[in-house]
């Protein structure tokens, strides 16, 4: 590991990378009750820090390595990193991207490449993409520069490291580190643990992309079978090898966190700098947040590496969205009240002056009347004691605020239940988003049974989803159930969800 120190203290970073500020974020450190500092690798010239190791690893390439010219697989972030580097020391550069890359990505990899770049799309996946990429490095005598799994790309980004602990000489209780391949946290572990080991290096994953975490666990490379597509810079399917290597004997835990979680973070970290981070470029804060929590922190110092700023526009809206729901200020609840003249009134005097931020109601049960009402609160505490008020005043309550299906499209769907709908089943689908994705869903849902519920909302995001209520008889399941295993998407059985009885069923 004494290599890695020697290599991030001559690390070739700063021909094009700026030393970024470590800033505090005083709105968050006050609600945590900690420091909360950012460092803030969102204001590299590329909006990442991938720019570092891309350029470290291009650096040290020999004169004639740089002459035949580079290549490497990408959707994003490294991408720009490798273009920017390429115009920089006029070398030639292929990108192999997948075709579902986002328009905005591959336009800023043109801009920052220049004339040295060329771009190949191919596949649906990086997995696609970088399999590609391998067989033209071989066929025109290319070098790969890997978007982790290098010991040049890992010292790059363990300049971060160097960074913060040069700007930050008081004690630091840990630094949070996005982890997607994990080239970032072993480049900044295998620095900060050789300089000032009492320092925690603790990793953050989305809980639907957590490869490194569960190779940790296992003490191998563990693959995955799909990856989340919310936080698309961290979702790797593989750890790097080289990389799991590090982690496991420098980085003290990985904590998992979910995607409310990170719209919040990107909201708190909007409101202390009014810049806007990336899914991917929130998670450190995100786990920051979580970890503080959970160990009842106080007055200590957290630093969170805020590792990119590559947001499509778009997605602002399911961000702001989620947000409030992953700071626990916003309850979504699912209220019966008895269809009786006054008890209406009676439900809103329950709720007091508090705000109410939707209220859904469709007429169904001359008997019952059943509410979908999403409420601005404090914290979760405080929708607990709201629940358990309407409980006390004979009103049946159930808190959604943590349930998918709920948030994601029964929200925009109440409508009532459906008597004549025998024998339906409830289904939720995610599939990449890219133009005629819909209709190729569609296509493929052609069948037999009758579709009694459809419900599509495009998010602004990288993937679609869908709500699909389908009539299938029991000694059809077995059909059915091949039929989901050879379609391609992933998929989640909606049928027992408690929301979905109540509202649709």
């Amino acid at each position: 590991m004494n290599g890695y120190l020697k290599r991030i203290l001559n690390a070739r970073v700063y021909d094009v990378a700026i030393e970024t500020p470590l800033d505090a974020a005083p709105t968050l450190s006050s609600r945590t009750g900690n420091a909360i500092l950012l460092k803030r690798e969102d204001m590299q010239p590329v909006f990442s820090f991938k720019l570092r190791g891309a350029y470290n690893k291009m650096a040290y390439l020999t004169p004639e390595q740089l002459k035949r010219g580079v290549i490497t697989a990408s959707a994003g972030n490294h991408a720009q990193g490798v273009a920017l580097s390429a115009h920089k020391m006029g070398c030639r550069a292929i990108i192999v991207m997948p075709t579902t890359t986002p328009q905005v990505k591959i336009e800023a990899v043109k801009h920052f490449g220049r004339h040295a770049v060329e771009i190949v799309l191919h596949g649906d996946s990086y997995n696609d993409a970088y399999d590609h990429a391998k067989t033209l490095e071989e066929k025109n005598q290319l070098t790969f520069v890997h978007p982790f799994d290098d010991p040049d790309v890992i010292a790059g980004q363990g300049t971060i490291g160097m960074e913060i602990l040069r700007q930050r000489s008081q004690p630091i209780h840990a630094i949070f580190c996005a982890i997607g391949g994990g080239g970032l946290i072993a480049g900044v572990a295998a620095y900060v643990k050789q300089v000032r080991p009492d320092i925690k290096i603790i990793g953050v994953q989305s809980v639907d992309s957590d490869a490194m975490n569960q190779s940790m666990q296992a003490g191998k490379r563990v693959q995955l079978n799909d990856v989340g597509l919310f936080a698309d810079g961290t979702a790797v399917k593989l750890a790097g090898e080289e990389t799991l290597r590090i982690c496991q004997k420098y980085v003290d835990e990985i904590v998992l966190v979910d995607t409310d979680a990170v719209c919040a973070a990107i909201k708190d970290v909007f409101q202390d700098t009014r810049s806007i981070l990336e899914p991917s470029g929130a998670l450190a804060v995100a786990g920051a947040k979580l970890y503080a929590k959970r160990e009842k922190l106080k007055g200590e110092t957290l630093v969170t590496v805020c590792s990119g700023a590559n947001m499509n526009f778009d997605r602002l809206r399911f961000v702001a969205e989620r947000a409030d729901i992953g700071e626990k200020r916003e309850s979504i609840l699912a209220v019966t009240i008895p269809e009786t003249p006054g008890s209406f009134r009676k439900f809103c005097t329950q709720l007091g002056k508090r705000n109410i931020t939707e209220f859904n109601y469709r007429f169904a049960d001359p008997k019952a009347a059943r509410v979908f009402v999403g409420i601005q609160v404090r914290d979760q505490a405080e929708t607990t004691e709201l629940v358990e008020k309407l409980q006390a005043h004979k009103l049946p309550t159930l808190d959604l605020s943590d349930n998918e299906m709920a948030k994601l499209h029964l929200r925009h769907l109440v409508g009532g239940h459906a008597p004549e709908a025998t024998d339906e089943i409830l289904y939720r689908f995610e599939f990449p988003e890219r133009p005629g994705a819909l209709m190729k869903f569609l296509n493929s849902m052609s069948h037999d049974w009758n579709i009694s519920l459809f419900h599509y909302r495009n998010h602004g995001a990288d993937y679609g989803r869908v709500l699909v209520g389908m009539q299938v008889p029991d000694h059809d399941k077995q059909a059915f159930t091949d039929f989901l295993n050879t379609l391609g998407y992933r998929y989640w059985d909606e049928t027992g969800n408690p929301a979905y009885k109540l509202f649709l069923g």
